[in-house]
């Protein structure tokens, strides 16, 4: 059966506008963003074998372009409209810290770090540039590979910090593990590079360190001391 002729209730789309997108299931929200279905399945049948197919609505969300396209009813042109929603989302959430006070918005804060983070398969040290207010000027992805304190340049996140005329700066990396505990390691990075920025009277207020799906913060955890 067509979904055209489900009662209108049950119909994802009709769904969404009468109760909201939260009242959705995943596989009913995939069914919307999927449109159609293909020969025997509807969208929403389409939609609940490819939540099997990839163990969850997550892994399908943060497959890689090969993966994604092998599977049944997707391809480049559903790869390229997932992308643009993705990114549009990690957008809104820059916005949203742009409109106020960053250290008033944790939660966003974290889940903006979250999205950009904690699905990369390396390493990645980045920061949060912000204004004298915490307003975001700027978020940079700054050094790559093992995070420790050979690959992080106090130099280099001066020059960045500079260049962006920043008053106060969130740093942030990602633990591939998923396993989101300030190393030693961590501390002393976060330690020579308050250091530094305190030589030119830029404050640091946090360290987030991204695991799967949450983020530490070291000043909660009252690791932020120079």
């Amino acid at each position: 059966m067509s979904i055209r002729d489900w009662p209108a209730e049950e119909r994802p789309r009709e769904k969404l506008l009468a109760q909201g997108p939260a009242a959705l299931t995943d596989a009913e929200l995939l069914a919307i963003f999927l449109r159609t279905g293909v020969a025997g399945k509807s969208a929403v049948d389409l939609a609940r074998h490819l939540l099997t197919e990839f163990q969850g609505l997550r892994p399908l969300l943060e497959a890689e372009r090969e993966h994604f396209c092998q599977h049944l009813g997707l391809g480049d042109a559903k790869f390229a409209q997932l992308q643009a929603v993705l990114e549009m989302a990690r957008r809104h959430l820059v916005a949203t810290l742009q409109k106020g006070d960053a250290m008033t918005q944790p939660g966003t804060v974290r889940q903006f770090l979250s999205a950009r983070m904690r699905h990369l398969p390396h390493e990645v040290f980045a920061c949060l540039f912000l204004d004298n207010q915490h307003r975001v000027i700027a978020f940079e992805e700054l050094f790559q590979g093992t995070i420790d304190g050979a690959s992080v340049y106090p130099r280099e996140v001066v020059r960045k910090t500079l260049k962006h005329n920043a008053a106060a700066l969130i740093f942030a990396h990602n633990h591939p593990s998923g396993i989101a505990e300030p190393s030693l390691a961590d501390q002393q990075i976060t330690k020579r590079l308050t250091q530094a920025m305190h030589s030119i009277d830029v404050r640091v207020l946090d360290h987030f360190i991204v695991g799967d799906g949450y983020c530490v913060s070291m000043a909660e955890r009252g690791l932020m001391s120079p």
